[in-house]
């Protein structure tokens, strides 16, 4: 059931899962402004939903018979995300930076769910709709935030 191609996607669709978690977190911790409480405790769901998919998806790979990457080193080398920048942005800055990741992560979805519905794995495709109906879920929550 391995096949290379949906392996290297899923590898990827980890990495940036686990981009975007650190970043949300690394938010969460840094937020300021007048808005602090709102944003730190929806960035923290945020994260812990993203803790979970991360999960979900190595334990796919593994499934599909292949190894899940687990490093920084690895991620490093495989997400499409880019890192949180080291000085803070403001409040506002974080949501617009959260909004654009998580758009990319719903494409990174669609681009498996297509890879995966030739391959007729019904399994890796439920699991792709369901993280991209999240991430469309929490790009359009952080784009009302913006309105």
């Amino acid at each position: 059931m391995n096949n290379p191609k949906l392996v290297e996607l899923l590898s990827k669709f980890l990495a940036s899962t686990y981009t975007l978690y650190l970043k949300t977190q690394n938010y969460h911790w840094n937020v300021t402004g007048p808005l602090f409480h709102t944003m730190h405790v929806m960035f923290e769901a945020q994260y812990g939903e993203l803790a979970l998919a991360a999960d979900e998806i190595a334990e796919r790979i593994r499934a599909l018979g292949a190894v899940a990457p687990g490093s920084y080193s690895q991620f490093s080398k495989l997400t499409t995300i880019k890192e949180a920048p080291h000085d803070v942005p403001k409040a506002m800055e974080m949501v617009k930076d959260l909004e654009l990741s998580h758009e990319s992560l719903a494409k990174q979805a669609h681009e498996i769910i297509e890879i995966a519905t030739s391959l007729h794995d019904d399994v890796t495709v439920d699991m792709c709709v369901s993280r991209k109906g999240a991430h469309e879920k929490t790009a359009w929550m952080l784009r009302s935030v913006l309105e």
